[in-house]
């Protein structure tokens, strides 16, 4: 069973409006198809945005930041020692940090392996994906096709607790309903919208949200829910106005900012 949560969820506000007040530095490795759109979300919910792999900067930014995020597609251009190293710094100054498993379970042995060792060396404070990484992680086998899910997230809900259990890291699987657990309870975020699995990076900048979102100090089970859940109602209002996907990806940053701009006045 698990514990439905909606925007304007009070706790769920919080969250975000804390990410406003303290304008946190959120760093990031992620690719660069999706570093842009990854930024803009972080901006647009208060958050002050640093993505790259400069093997001179990655541990002065993990250091610095109160948020980090990193996605396994960001091995297009960066290391896996690079990625390593950044999970390393943050895990050891205490800063909170993201995993997107990206490719997980797909078949592509360097990214398997890659998270492997980071969930050994340098547990994260959450771990985002979909139900067929996160199946893949807990040790489910194979249901990924390239960067997509095979799997439900409902399937895969047995499998986030246990990986959180064996972790002590918040697992969210997203889909078409979200679902959020931290081994002991599972929150589920219905609401987005289709258009959001059209959209290159969408599923990516919610790494970069939870990132933001945990940044402040806030719980890390009710900020991982506060990214999903903020996000879902932006994409539900964004596809009342869009013709597309393309006006959809613009008008999903409106919102989250019309969103985050609200709770300070």
């Amino acid at each position: 069973m698990s514990t439905e949560i909606r925007w304007p969820e009070p706790y769920v506000v919080d969250a975000l409006r804390a990410v406003g007040e303290a304008s946190p530095l959120v760093f990031g490795l992620t690719n660069y198809i999706t570093a842009g759109l990854n930024a803009n979300m972080v901006l647009a919910v208060g958050g002050s945005p640093a993505i790259g792999g400069n093997p001179a900067a990655v541990e002065p930014l993990a250091t610095a930041a109160s948020g980090v995020w990193i996605n396994l597609a960001a091995m297009v251009t960066d290391s896996p020692e690079l990625l390593l190293r950044t999970a390393r710094t943050a895990h050891a100054a205490g800063t909170r940090w993201v995993l997107d498993p990206v490719t997980v379970g797909g078949g592509i042995q360097v990214s398997d392996d890659l998270a492997a060792q980071l969930l050994a060396e340098s547990p994260p404070t959450a771990i985002r994906g979909n139900a067929s990484e996160v199946i893949a992680l807990a040790g489910g086998g194979a249901t990924s096709k390239g960067v997509d899910a095979t799997a439900t997230p409902e399937a895969a809900v047995p499998y986030a607790e246990k990986l959180a259990q064996r972790t002590g890291s918040v697992v969210a699987i997203s889909g078409p309903t979200d679902y959020v657990t931290d081994g002991r309870e599972v929150i589920s975020v219905p609401g987005g919208h289709p258009w959001l699995t059209k959209v290159t990076g969408a599923g990516c900048s919610l790494g970069a949200l939870v990132a933001a979102c945990l940044a402040p100090g806030t719980d890390p089970l009710r900020a991982t829910v506060a990214a999903h859940a903020v996000l879902a109602v932006a994409a539900e209002r964004a596809a009342e106005q869009a013709r597309g996907t393309g006006t959809f990806a613009a008008f999903v940053l409106d919102e989250l900012t019309i969103l985050a701009e609200g709770l300070s006045t």
